[in-house]
């Protein structure tokens, strides 16, 4: 919206006003500018709305339920006293990134509105979800065959509206490798719809497990927001993608200001969810993330970088897929417990010692990601 106060300086140009105030305006044009207004805006509201929002869910009686001793009994002695502890703020991270895209995104531009659209989608299966847990004071919710069923409709209108676009259609169905500048597949055709759906079936799935310790999955998304931020900025902008070598895809650049205001809110929500967390992001926060992330990396086509960029979402997935496997297989137990930070818990680690060292890993990861731009 405020992108537009850039136009009155284009305008003053055009009729020979000489104004300094209104050639400052051109600032607005300036996606890094915004993107970095962005995120400033959603720290700020994240603080500002933090209180009011814990105080609405503890009203509400939103409180997580936490498993039972009989379950899980070493666990349920280390997270007991969470219980009660308000869930669903995830609204306060959805809310705050929502507010400030919609304040400094270009407003015609096609991906911001798709990865809005993907990113409230997601997170009304969460909020539902979540719901659902409260109501019944259980930790199981929304049954996987319904989740599956809506994240399918989800991918079904994302791929329709990529390859319905004119503009991106054919550089949306390219896929890519990293290290490999020229596409491994020049046309996924209507198998876009498979990929896409894994993409963002498989993301936000991961965020939701590692969802579960205070802070762990909001610091790590910051991480991989940051990051992203970076992708998809130089592969909207033809000579910084010809120079890297990456694709070059249409309207991606103005998704730094999304990437950068997720950045913000995380570091806003961190305030509030650091141990001891206040409030919880709940599955309404993590479905929404995975789906935020999961959209952009596609948009970008940057697709495969996740998998590095985001390597704690993909170990907390692999340890759980591990855990299945090797009990269905053979009855035995890889780890204590999965996800893989219940392991470290169990294994004597203190909650904060996992949460930190898995935040470092995380930058390391993200690090490594933006490394292999110069590796094609």
């Amino acid at each position: 919206m405020l992108y537009y106060l850039s136009e009155i300086s284009t305008w003053a140009a055009g009729k020979g006003i000489d104004n300094d105030i209104l050639k400052a305006l051109n600032v607005f044009s300036y996606i890094t500018f915004r993107a970095i207004c962005a995120g400033i805006t959603a720290f700020v509201l994240s603080l500002a709305f933090g209180n009011l929002v814990i105080r609405k869910l503890i009203s509400l009686k939103f409180g997580q339920p936490i498993r039972s001793a009989a379950e899980v009994h070493k666990l349920h002695e280390l997270h007991g006293a969470k219980k009660g502890t308000p869930t669903m703020g995830g609204v306060l991270l959805i809310g705050t990134v929502v507010v400030s895209t919609l304040l400094w995104a270009k407003p015609e531009n096609p991906f911001v509105w798709l990865v809005l659209f993907s990113t409230v989608f997601m997170g009304g299966i969460g909020l539902y979800d979540d719901w659902l847990k409260v109501s019944k004071k259980s930790s199981a919710g929304i049954s996987s065959r319904m989740k599956f069923g809506l994240q399918c409709l989800l991918a079904g209108i994302f791929t329709l509206f990529l390859l319905l676009n004119p503009k991106v259609s054919a550089i949306a169905q390219q896929l890519y490798f990293p290290f490999i500048k020229d596409p491994v597949l020049a046309s996924m055709g209507w198998f876009s719809f498979i990929f896409f759906l894994l993409v963002i079936v498989g993301t936000s799935n991961a965020v939701n497990l590692t969802d579960g310790l205070d802070g762990l999955a909001t610091g790590c998304t910051a991480t991989v927001a940051a990051t992203y931020a970076v992708l998809v900025y130089v592969a909207g902008n033809i000579k910084a993608a010809s120079y890297l070598q990456i694709p070059y895809v249409a309207y991606s650049g103005e998704l730094a200001v999304l990437c950068v205001a997720l950045l913000g809110s995380c570091l806003g929500f961190l305030w509030w969810n650091a141990h001891p967390a206040r409030v919880f992001m709940g599955d309404t926060g993590s479905l929404a993330i995975g789906g935020m992330l999961g959209s952009v990396a596609i948009c970008c086509k940057q697709e495969f970088l996740l998998v590095i960029v985001g390597g704690i979402f993909v170990i907390e997935a692999m340890s759980v897929i591990l855990q299945v496997a090797s009990f269905k297989l053979t009855g035995r137990r890889i780890f204590k417990m999965s996800p893989i930070h219940h392991h470290f818990e169990l294994s004597g680690w203190k909650e904060n010692t996992v949460i930190v060292r898995f935040w470092i890993l995380s930058v390391l990861f993200a690090l490594l990601g933006l490394a292999t731009l110069k590796l094609r």
